[in-house]
């Protein structure tokens, strides 16, 4: 399965991109780093730059028919940078739109929010997003993973990095799923 890891040029925390990438390599499907910029993407260490990454598609020539999920990493600046970019929003609204599977970790549920798909739904992230969520009809839960079947697309989320582990564990059972 091509799995779509969507990330702003810069500000994505790297554990919440490598650590999810590394999973899915490991499980046999194909990660692809897609960005609102081709080139590279800086990622970080919570404030501090880490390592770059390069991008394989940028959001505006990619669809997401051509995946089979959607992994959005955290990070404080990459998600709010997304919610701002029109075709990263619509990007991650058809994957919706399509019952196809997303999983979103920390912050990352920002770009949710702009996507307008988290009514009726109920999940987790960074708790400074709970009053967003609930004001954007989602119910927040203060859970390490939380798996959400509401139609047309399964979505997991987690919270933060300790979450990692039980996050890739949950997103790649949900994907094999969705691809049996």
């Amino acid at each position: 399965m091509r799995i779509a890891f969507l990330v702003a040029p810069e500000g994505v925390e790297q554990i919440e991109l490598t650590d999810p990438w590394q999973a899915a390599k490991d499980a046999g499907h194909e990660p692809v780093l897609v960005s609102t910029e081709a080139g590279e993407i800086q990622a970080f260490n919570h404030l501090d730059k880490a390592d770059t990454f390069p991008v394989d598609e940028v959001v505006g020539e990619a669809r997401a028919e051509s995946f089979g999920g959607l992994v959005l990493p955290g990070g404080v600046a990459n998600p709010d940078f997304l919610r701002m970019d029109e075709k990263a929003v619509a990007f991650v609204r058809d994957f919706f739109e399509q019952g196809r599977p997303v999983a979103a970790i920390c912050h990352a549920p920002w770009t949710l929010v702009e996507a307008d798909v988290v009514r009726g739904r109920v999940l987790t992230s960074w708790p400074s997003l709970q009053t967003d969520i609930r004001n954007a009809g989602g119910t927040w839960v203060d859970e390490q993973v939380q798996v959400c079947d509401h139609a047309p697309a399964k979505l997991v989320t987690s919270r933060k990095p300790d979450d990692l582990k039980a996050f890739c564990e949950a997103f790649l059972d949900v994907f094999g799923q969705e691809a049996a």
